[in-house]
Formats: C-alpha cells, sequence, structure tokens
C-alpha cells in the first residue's frame, strides 16, 4: 500500500468516530482508477467489491476471508464493521454467507480471546463485538445460514465470548447469536452439545448483568473508551450513553432469557432442571422487557414455558413470589397481561398443582380470578372471561371440602353471579329497565352521601346498588364499580380498590381504557409500594387522555405528571443494583428527577372527581380528575413553596 494510503487508513483509525459515523457500504461514486494507484494490496477487500466481473468478485471475497484472519492489518476493523452495516441492512443476502464470512469470523473471535496483544493492537478491540454481530444478524431469519455457521465452527468462539473473556458488550451479541442458532431445530442439536454449560452461563447473565454493567459502566466516571464509542457510534454524548447503555442492558437480559426459551421448549429435563432453581425463578420475576423491549416478555415469557411442562408447574407452585408476580401481571396494564392469566389457569388446571397455589400464604389467587371473570377480550385473546370462569366453576365442583375453606367466599359470590346472570337471562326488558333505574337512584344516593364525607355509607349504597343492577349494563356496573375502588382509597383499603378498579376496566370497552378506574388504581398500587404496575396504569391513562384530546393543547395534571416521574424513578432498570453498590446518585446516572415527594394521604383526598360526567372546563382539562390549570410540567421547577401552592389550589378545584 503506498504512504498516501497508509496515511489514510491511519487517520481513520487514529479517529474513535470513524468506523461509526461513516456509512460502510461500498461506495461506487468513488473514483475507481484513484484507489487503484493509491492502493496495491492484492487483497484489498474494498477494491475487491468494486469488482465488475462477478464470478471473479466471489472468488476474491472468498479468498479474502480466508485469508483475512491469518494477516494483520489495521484494515480489518474498517472491513467488519462495513460488513456488518451490509449484515444489518441485507441479512438475508447468500453472498457472504456461501463465501466463507463464517468461517472468517470464527476464527476472528477466537483470535481475540486467545490474543490479547493482537487485540489490543490498532483497533482490533472492536472485531470481535461486529463478528459475533454479524453472526446474529445473519442467522436471525435464515435457517440455511444458521446451518452454515454451526458447520463453520462458531459455537465454540461464541461461547468464549458468553464466558465473559472480553467484556459485557462481546457477551451480548454472543447470547444473541446464540439465541438465533438454537432456535432452529436442524442447529439446536449442536448448540445442546454444550447445554449444561451454556445454561447456566446464561442464566448467571440474566441475573447479573444490571449489577455487572451498573458497576462496570454506569457508575464509574472514566468509561473504557471502545465501549463508548460502540454505545453512540462516536457521536454521541452522556446522556446517549446512559439511554444506549439501559437500552443495550435490557437487551442483553431480555436475548439471555430467549436463549432459556429455546432449551425450556424442548422439554429436557436437564434443561428444566438447571433452570427451574428457586433463586433464579425467583428473579425471574423483576426482568421486565416491556419497558426497554416492546417485544419481549422477558421473564415473564420463561415462567409461561416452565407452566407449559410438569417440573415447572411443580416448582412454580412452591414459591409465593412467582405466584403473586403473576396475579399482580393478571390485574395490571402490562403489554403481558394475559400471560399472567395464562399461567394461573395452567397450575389451576393441574390437579398436582392446583391446591399448593390457592394454600399459598397472603396470595389470593382465586380472589384475583374471580376480579377478572367479566373480561370480554385482551388483545387477540377472545372469550377470556368464560375462560377464566370454567376454570373456578371445576373449583367448585372439586369434593375436597378441606381446601374449598381458604377460597369459599370468593367460589360463594361467584356462584351467586353465575346463578344470577342465568336469571336475569329469563326477565323481560322492562324487568331489567326497572332493576336498573333502582340501581341509579341508589348510586345518586351514595354520591351524595359521598359529598358529604360519609364515605362509609355511601361504600355500602355502592354495594347495593351493584347487587340490583342487571350485569348486562356494563357500563353502569363499570362506574358504580371505580366509585366504589375510591371510597376505599379514601378508607385506606388498598386491596379493595385495586379489585374494584380491576373489576370497572375489566367492564370497560375497550379493556382497561377507564381513565378514573386507571388513576385510581395507580394510587392504590403507589400506596402499597408497587412501582411498575402504578407507573403502567399510569402511562395507560396518560395515553388514553393525549388521545381523547388530540386536536386540543393537552397539558398534563401536575400530579399524574409527578406520579409518572416517581415511578420512573422508582423502577428505573439499574435502581437495585445501584442499592446494592451504595453508589449515590451523581450526574452520570440517568434519573427523572422528581418534583417532590408524593404524600399519598393529601392525593386521596383531592382526587375528588367521583361522577363520570364532563368537568368543567374552567377549573379542570384532564376527564376523571379534579385539576388546575397550570403550565406544563417541568421537572426541575421544585421547590416546597410552589408544592404547597398547589395543594392549596387542588383544595379549591371544583369536583364534578
Amino acid at each position: 500500500m503506498s504512504s498516501q494510503m497508509k496515511k489514510k487508513t491511519s487517520i481513520h483509525h487514529n479517529s474513535p468516530k470513524t468506523p461509526y459515523n461513516t456509512n460502510h457500504e461500498y461506495d461506487d461514486t468513488t473514483d475507481h482508477s484513484l484507489h487503484t494507484q493509491l492502493c496495491n494490496n492484492p487483497c484489498c477487500f474494498f477494491c475487491i467489491m468494486k469488482e465488475q466481473n462477478p464470478s471473479l468478485r466471489r472468488s476474491k471475497i472468498s479468498t479474502c476471508f480466508k485469508e483475512m484472519p491469518q494477516r494483520d492489518n489495521q484494515e480489518h476493523v474498517l472491513v467488519l464493521s462495513g460488513l456488518w452495516n451490509i449484515a444489518m441492512t441485507q441479512p438475508n443476502n447468500p453472498e457472504f454467507p456461501s463465501l466463507g464470512i463464517f468461517n472468517c469470523l470464527a476464527n476472528l473471535i477466537t483470535k481475540g480471546t486467545k490474543n490479547k496483544t493482537w487485540l489490543h493492537t490498532n483497533q482490533n478491540i472492536y472485531i470481535p463485538y461486529y463478528a459475533a454481530h454479524i453472526i446474529g444478524s445473519y442467522t436471525m431469519n435464515k435457517e440455511e445460514f444458521a446451518q452454515i455457521a454451526v458447520k463453520s465452527g462458531v459455537i465454540p468462539p461464541l461461547l468464549e465470548l458468553l464466558r465473559g473473556k472480553i467484556s459485557w458488550v462481546e457477551q451480548r451479541v454472543a447470547v444473541r447469536a446464540l439465541g438465533h442458532l438454537a432456535s432452529y431445530n436442524s442447529t439446536y442439536e449442536s448448540v445442546v452439545e454444550y447445554e449444561t454449560e451454556l445454561v447456566k452461563l446464561t442464566m448467571n447473565l440474566a441475573s447479573t448483568c444490571l449489577e455487572k454493567i451498573y458497576v462496570e459502566f454506569i457508575s464509574v466516571k472514566r468509561r473504557v473508551e471502545y465501549h463508548r464509542n460502540l454505545l453512540t457510534r462516536g457521536l454521541g454524548d452522556l446522556e446517549m450513553e446512559n439511554r444506549k447503555a439501559e437500552e443495550w442492558t435490557s437487551q442483553l437480559q431480555c436475548w439471555s432469557i430467549y436463549l432459556l426459551n429455546c432449551f425450556a421448549c424442548k422439554d429436557y429435563n436437564n434443561s428444566l432442571n438447571l433452570i427451574c432453581k428457586k433463586v433464579f425463578l425467583n428473579d425471574l420475576c423483576d426482568m421486565w422487557g416491556g419497558l426497554m423491549n416492546h417485544t419481549s416478555p422477558c421473564g415473564f415469557g420463561l415462567i409461561r414455558i416452565l407452566c407449559y411442562n410438569n417440573i415447572g408447574r411443580k416448582k412454580i407452585a412452591k414459591l409465593p413470589k412467582v405466584v403473586e408476580t403473576l396475579c399482580n401481571l393478571s390485574r395490571s396494564c402490562d403489554d403481558w397481561q394475559y400471560l399472567g392469566i395464562d399461567c394461573l389457569l395452567l397450575l389451576l388446571k393441574d390437579q398436582n398443582t392446583r391446591y399448593k397455589v390457592i394454600n399459598i400464604d397472603n396470595v389470593d389467587v382465586v380472589s384475583c380470578l374471580v376480579d377478572l371473570i367479566e373480561l370480554r377480550s385482551l388483545g387477540d385473546k377472545s372469550n377470556v372471561g368464560d375462560t377464566i370462569t370454567k376454570v373456578l366453576v371445576s373449583l367448585l365442583e372439586d369434593n375436597d371440602n378441606d381446601c374449598k375453606l381458604k377460597f369459599s367466599t370468593n367460589l360463594i359470590s361467584l356462584n351467586l353471579k353465575l346463578v344470577r346472570r342465568n336469571k336475569e337471562k329469563l326477565m323481560s326488558e322492562v324487568k331489567l329497565e326497572e332493576k336498573m333505574v333502582t340501581a341509579k337512584l341508589f348510586k345518586q344516593e351514595a354520591n351524595h352521601m359521598f359529598s358529604l364525607g360519609r364515605v362509609e355509607e355511601a361504600l355500602l349504597k355502592y354495594c347495593e346498588a351493584l347487587d340490583i343492577c342487571p350485569l348486562k349494563f356494563r357500563n353502569e356496573r363499570m362506574v358504580i364499580y371505580s366509585n366504589k375502588a375510591q371510597c376505599n382509597l379514601l378508607l385506606k383499603k388498598t386491596d379493595l380498590a385495586i379489585s374494584d378498579s380491576t373489576r370497572a376496566l375489566c367492564l370497560s370497552n375497550p379493556t382497561n381504557s377507564h381513565g378514573k378506574s386507571l388513576w385510581r388504581r395507580s394510587q392504590a398500587y403507589d400506596m402499597k409500594g408497587m412501582a411498575k404496575e402504578s407507573l403502567m396504569d399510569c402511562i395507560m391513562f396518560m395515553n388514553g387522555f393525549v388521545k381523547s384530546n388530540e386536536n386540543k393543547n393537552v397539558k398534563v395534571s401536575y400530579h399524574v405528571a409527578r406520579m409518572f416521574c416517581k415511578q420512573m424513578d422508582a423502577t428505573w432498570l439499574f435502581g437495585t443494583a445501584c442499592s446494592k453498590s451504595k453508589v449515590i446518585h451523581n450526574v452520570n446516572v440517568p434519573l427523572v428527577e422528581n418534583t417532590c415527594e408524593i404524600e399519598r394521604e393529601h392525593e386521596i383526598e383531592n382526587e375528588g372527581n367521583f361522577e363520570d360526567q364532563p368537568c368543567d372546563q374552567k377549573t379542570s382539562f384532564m376527564p376523571g380528575l379534579s385539576t388546575i390549570i397550570e403550565e406544563p410540567f417541568h421537572a426541575k421547577e421544585s421547590s416546597r413553596r410552589k408544592m404547597e401552592r398547589a395543594r392549596r389550589r387542588l383544595k379549591k378545584a371544583v369536583v364534578d
């Protein structure tokens, strides 16, 4: 290579931004004659890509892939980053997989894990990351590419990266690639040869990656330079680094769970016995996919797979934390709500786990499911409530009287509702309308009592209204349940408030769309310290408000924004890791700054908007809330004086 070309390449390698802010696909507009003049290397990948003869071009590319691991060339990182870009944009293109790219990448990874001197020369430190990422991209959609990769020997070097031979950045792309290889029947057998070690490594990675990355990257002031460059492609600032680190950490955890899913789905007892450890199953409850990776159920997805197996059900039925988490998931606005319901039903259908689940202390599975029996549809699932009812009815018909004592009240109420439904089917429309009118009168009395501060009496009247209101009038019953939830909130009966809000949300159309019930349940969850569930309801509430005011100048209520910020802080991905390491949050940590600490008693007193009627536009702009007109919320504008002023204004707000 000429001195000019060497100089040009040297400039590229000395600049950390170059491999990340440049489009590495070969540019056909480049002056071919000038490049040929400058480059005397017959194996130059960029020159080969300009070859006009297809047959000769393929031959040269194949030769280049064979020779690349054997040569030390500072252009390797540019070639790999270019191949990475092509693999990301054209993952189904068979050209490079058919010409030996996988064998080349496997050898480069092996070289990087065994030869530390080479790894730290020039910018070779980037090569193992790019190589593993390219393998994962090409094997993501095409089984034939995965077969070629396995035959090329990519599994052992990927396993070396998974062992942590370099860093967590390489572990992320290694577990991704191994997950794709394990997902195909034709290549799974090759992966399962390393089953025991792979399962143990991946379980440990899923459980410890948050703390590991927090300690090694987030909390340190002088971060590893090539990690920073990979995260931001050399163009980002500290804020982008933190945001991408959270995203990548979540992906690392989700892809680890995905790989474990591949083993669990195959129903091998060895894998299931390894995965179904008490500590790990409890850890799964805290592995969320939806907040950072919207298409991944993460821990809940694996728990559901395990519930389809006898070994998994037996292990899960003994763990109160897992069963309680499934109950909370089934009564939430999480995208994976149906997974929680499905898992509980699978546990109750199995005669060997049914009573273990029911008899868990402080976890009322039956009560949770009774709240959901009026669900009609959930996403693409229809007749969800009917399916739940059938399972609960099977419990009613069970002859184990000793077990019935624990959940007799809930099942009796279910039985009465079923009998009532059958009776109302035989009633005339006139009779049903009469009962409806009576129910409305009871509700009006309850509203009046509530306005006078007689909350307990109002609660009893709402119960009477529900007892007489025909089941077919779903909208009216939704309002009564929501108002009942507000009474229980004021009485600080949070479990009952959650139950009533859930029933109201099951009656709403579409499901989980009633604003006031969402907000009330969010408050109840907050009072119980259940930050994630509170956050999900708060997000759904705000989304509903924005959609209903698409053509208006939307301003989020102060106390709703305050709740949102509080729960975002509480559910921060690295929150637990930060607590364990006892590191004080500083400017390097991407926290949402709270405006203030929410005082629950004030929040409940001031949330007095009770009837489902239009709000007075002069004093309130959010349906379902008694609010004040104020400027858009800014997290940094926090002060005790402003908070006290907001409280006074909220107390004066008009209640509809």
